[in-house]
């Protein structure tokens, strides 16, 4: 094979959803590939080709974004059998500290939730309170439902994976009172007018409505962030990351350690709390 075909790329993605991936994840695999496609051209598809387009993403992109595209490439490679194609993902060193200028605070998130009542936005307000008290992700929401609420437990499926996440027994209460407000008898709480699921860009841009008003950082406000504050809340108190893991649905505990990594600041004070010195 000499060139990539748009006949190799359908297959590539029917075998994608052969493997029952996600959908974002059969969108970003090709993307990613078609991306290698448009630069490579005219060019040979051969072991150099790809180093240099491997050269060429990073000086372009963050080291993180880097590996992701060359996992789909290698992906594809194991795909077309052109195992001498794959290269090597960078390494990164993990970070011991998170940057404070996108780490959400308790506070802040208060804040937030003011402002959505302020803006009498009671479906935000509520959906905040949901992922956060829970550390589902926003593509779990659709699984908060009137039945999971009678329950106590939400199931949830997904990117083939299958959990079971306990909903606290207030957030249950105050959640089944909405739904009877709505009327909402039976599947999804948290819905569009025309009853469909919210999605993440739903979400999202209620979210960002948000900040002004409660004076936090566009950088803080997304409900991926509503997450990592429950991660690093429980963390804080149980200090049992493996069983943090199961909770989030994590396969690897080292993802798990992103989500529990705290701000400089934070160590600095602990540090300084260790009555080591000697004035």
């Amino acid at each position: 094979m000499k060139n990539i075909t748009f006949e190799i790329m359908r297959s590539f993605q029917d075998y994608l959803i052969s493997e029952e991936k996600a959908a974002a994840t059969v969108g970003k695999y090709l993307h990613d590939v078609e991306s290698f496609r448009c630069w490579l051209g005219e060019r040979e598809l051969c072991k150099s080709s790809v180093l240099d387009y491997k050269v060429h993403i990073c000086a372009k992109y963050a080291p993180a974004s880097v590996n992701t595209m060359l996992t789909s490439l290698n992906v594809f490679f194991c795909f077309i059998q052109r195992y001498e194609l794959k290269v090597k993902n960078l390494k990164i060193q993990r970070k011991v500290f998170a940057v404070k200028d996108t780490e959400l605070t308790k506070t802040e998130y208060g804040r937030l939730l003011q402002a959505a009542k302020d803006k009498n936005n009671e479906r935000l307000y509520l959906l905040m309170q949901t992922i956060c008290s829970t550390g589902i992700r926003v593509s779990e929401v659709q699984f908060i439902t009137v039945e999971a609420l009678g329950r106590g437990m939400a199931e949830i499926h997904c990117k083939g994976k299958q959990r079971t996440v306990f909903l606290p027994r207030q957030l249950c209460r105050i959640l089944t009172g909405y739904v009877k407000a709505k009327k909402i008898k039976s599947g999804c709480v948290f819905v569009t007018k025309n009853g469909k699921p919210l999605d993440r860009s739903n979400i999202w841009s209620d979210m960002k409505k948000l900040c002004a008003g409660a004076n936090v950082s566009p950088r803080k406000v997304f409900p991926h962030n509503l997450r990592h504050l429950f991660a690093r809340t429980y963390y804080s108190m149980q200090k049992d990351i493996v069983r943090l893991a199961d909770i989030l649905g994590h396969s690897n505990v080292n993802t798990t350690r992103i989500y529990t990594t705290e701000t400089g600041e934070i160590h600095r004070r602990q540090i300084q709390k260790l009555g080591l010195l000697r004035c």
